[in-house]
């Protein structure tokens, strides 16, 4: 365990604190920037650790949505829902980064782009098992009580996230790892020193998507109600992005405290500039990208970038 990877678990655990220092509104932010962090996290470990340009995020969160809510639907309890819709999110977008993951650079970004529009026209169309545009109400999961309700989705958010960082800090120590890197840096000459790029990119894929697909799923479960529309959002597909840029791509210690501060940023401009909060918020990342090119991890690198090893 290095010292950055200690430092992430340090930070996680940190937020676990949050119920006992506000009410109702902290949970419902510290919910959120659980849920900012997974996302981050998963898409680190295609576009950080692999350097593939995925815009899938927002696809498998809200097939992880509508997944969870039908389960939960039919009377499935919602561990087992999470568990399951996990699962079918991994699998699932395993066997499409068998055939995705073949192309690269901006034609992949296309094509995960495209898979967004594809699974939600799907949703739309499906009316007697999603509900369609009319949207799906998801029975309550929980404890009564606001108060009640609040803190188990946090927590049950936050365990996701700590699962979530053992599964990259698992990753970027091991194997699979060292081939992102080397798919990263040239794919061409790791494929031709006989990496399978296809099965490391397709299992890299498959694990991002399926902590996204859970996040979505917890996510239906805590509001209630979902619609093609918001958790197909293709913000879903961006905000991770940028999040991991302003952190520091590659670095899970960076991209966390990035979501933790685009967070911190889109709830100060909403409460302050509600008229014009999208242009507001727009300027201010723009203006950290530029002062901060290589994110957060650019301010202390011997504390958080990750020191390659030598092979």
């Amino acid at each position: 365990m290095t010292r950055v990877n200690l430092a992430l678990l340090v930070l996680i655990g940190c937020v676990a604190a949050l119920p006992w220092f506000g009410g109702a509104y902290a949970l419902r932010l510290g919910t959120i920037a659980c849920m900012y962090a997974i996302l981050a996290l998963s898409w680190n470990v295609v576009g950080g650790f692999a350097g593939y340009p995925s815009f899938a995020t927002a696809a498998f969160f809200g097939f992880g949505a509508y997944a969870t809510g039908v389960l939960l639907s039919d009377g499935l309890p919602l561990s087992l829902a999470i568990a399951a819709t996990l699962t079918a999110s991994l699998l699932l977008a395993v066997l499409l980064g068998v055939v995705l993951l073949r192309l690269r650079g901006h034609y992949f970004a296309i094509a995960s782009l495209s898979l967004v529009e594809v699974l939600r026209e799907l949703v739309n169309n499906a009316t007697d098992l999603t509900g369609g545009g009319m949207g799906l109400n998801i029975p309550l999961a929980s404890g009564s009580g606001i108060l009640a309700d609040a803190t188990f989705f946090f927590f049950a958010m936050w365990g996701l996230l700590l699962a979530t960082a053992l599964m990259v800090i698992a990753v970027s120590s091991s194997k699979l790892g060292f081939g992102l890197a080397c798919i990263r840096q040239n794919e061409t000459a790791a494929s031709m020193v006989g990496l399978n790029c296809t099965l490391y990119k397709s299992i890299a894929f498959g694990l991002s998507a399926g902590f996204v697909g859970a996040a979505g799923g917890l996510y239906a479960a805590w509001v209630h109600y979902i619609d093609p529309s918001d958790v197909f959002d293709i913000l879903y597909s961006v905000k991770p992005i940028v999040m991991a840029l302003m952190g520091g791509l590659g670095s899970p210690l960076g991209v966390v405290c990035g979501a933790f501060l685009y967070l911190g940023l889109e709830e100060v401009v909403w409460r302050n500039y509600i008229q014009i909060h999208s242009g507001v918020l727009g300027v201010l990342i723009v203006m950290l990208l530029l002062l901060l090119p290589h994110g957060l991890i650019s301010l202390r690198p011997g504390m958080l970038r990750r020191k390659p090893k030598h092979v």
